[in-house]
C-alpha cells in the first residue's frame, strides 16, 4: 500500500562532525540547516571545540568507540537517507568513519574541514590531509572543499582565477573518481563561483560577491544543506542548486543577527524570523 505524502517519515541525515561552542558552525549549523530544509537531523559528534568568532581554543576529540557507537546508534535505530560529514579532527576518528561508509550505499556528502573561518587549525595531527585524499576522498558522493583545502588536498597553490578553480575542481575529480563541488568565494574574484565537476562534466554555480564578514559556518551548511537535499530525493545537481539559493540568503542577512562585530554566524533562519 502506497504512503500517503501527509504520513510520509521525515527525511532524515546523520551528520557525523564536530560541536561548534559558538553555535554557527559545525553540529550546531547542520542542525539549523536541516531544520531550515525540513529535515531531520541525527548526530554523531567527533570532537568538542571550544571557539567564538576570534579564533579555536581548544580541540577535544572523542574517543573512536565513542563516535562509533554514536553513529551506530543512529544508523540502527532511525531511517537515515543520506551522511554529512565534516571535522574529524584525526586519523583515528577519520578511519572509524572510513570503516562506516565502507558498509552503507548512503549518499555520502564529505566537506574535508582544515580549519575554521578565521583561520584557526581545527586538525590536531599531521598525516591527516594524505588521509583525506588516499581514505575518504574515494568513498564520497560529493566532495565539498574551499580553495584552501582543495590546495592542500592536490598539494598546488591556491587557485586565483576562475581557470585555476575549474582545473583544480577537475584535479580532484580525477584524482579520487567522485564528485566534486569547489567553492570559489574565497578566492579575490569579482564573482563567487563554486564548481560542480561529475561524471556528466562541469557546472559552475556564481553569485555576486557579498561584502561581510559574517560567512562563519557557510562551509558547514553548505554540505549539509546538499545533504538534506539528496536525502529527500533531489538529484545532485538539484541539491547543490538548493544549497547555493539557501546560502547566498543565510549569508546576506547574517549581519541581521548582529552578535559579534566580525566573523559572525549565517543567519540559518533568515527566511523565518
Amino acid at each position: 500500500m502506497a504512503v500517503s505524502e501527509s504520513n510520509k517519515p521525515a527525511a532524515v541525515v546523520l551528520s557525523i562532525a564536530g560541536s561548534d561552542s559558538s553555535g554557527g558552525a559545525g553540529i550546531q549549523a547542520d542542525l539549523k540547516a536541516g531544520a531550515a530544509f525540513g529535515v531531520f537531523v541525527a548526530t554523531a559528534i567527533t570532537a568538542i571545540t571550544a571557539q567564538n568568532s576570534s579564533g579555536v581554543f581548544g580541540i577535544y576529540p572523542l574517543t573512536p568507540a565513542q563516535l562509533q557507537a554514536q553513529i551506530e546508534a543512529v544508523l540502527t535505530g532511525l531511517p537515515v537517507s543520506a551522511i554529512k560529514i565534516g571535522m574529524l579532527a584525526n586519523i583515528e576518528l577519520a578511519e572509524t568513519v572510513a570503516k562506516v561508509l565502507e558498509q552503507t550505499n548512503l549518499p555520502v556528502v564529505l566537506d574535508p574541514v582544515m580549519g575554521a573561518t578565521s583561520g584557526s587549525s581545527l586538525m590536531t595531527q599531521d598525516g591527516v590531509t594524505a588521509y583525506f585524499r588516499e581514505r575518504l576522498l574515494p568513498l564520497a558522493t560529493l566532495v565539498t572543499p574551499n580553495v584552501a583545502e582543495a590546495a592542500r588536498l592536490l598539494d598546488v597553490a591556491p587557485a586565483e582565477s576562475y581557470d585555476e578553480l575549474e582545473k583544480q575542481a577537475l584535479m580532484l575529480h580525477q584524482l579520487s573518481g567522485r564528485a566534486v563541488l569547489l567553492k570559489g568565494g574565497d578566492a579575490q574574484l569579482p564573482l563567487a563561483v563554486d564548481y560542480l565537476v561529475t561524471e556528466s562534466g562541469t557546472k559552475p554555480f556564481s553569485a555576486p560577491r557579498q561584502s561581510t564578514s559574517h560567512t562563519h559556518g557557510g562551509g558547514c551548511t553548505l554540505a549539509s544543506a546538499i545533504a538534506a537535499g539528496l536525502a529527500q530525493g533531489l538529484t545532485l545537481e538539484q541539491s547543490v542548486a538548493a544549497a547555493k539559493s539557501f546560502i547566498q540568503g543565510a549569508i546576506s542577512q547574517s549581519a541581521r543577527l548582529q552578535l559579534v562585530p566580525h566573523n559572525g554566524p549565517i543567519h540559518h533562519f533568515f527566511q523565518y524570523w
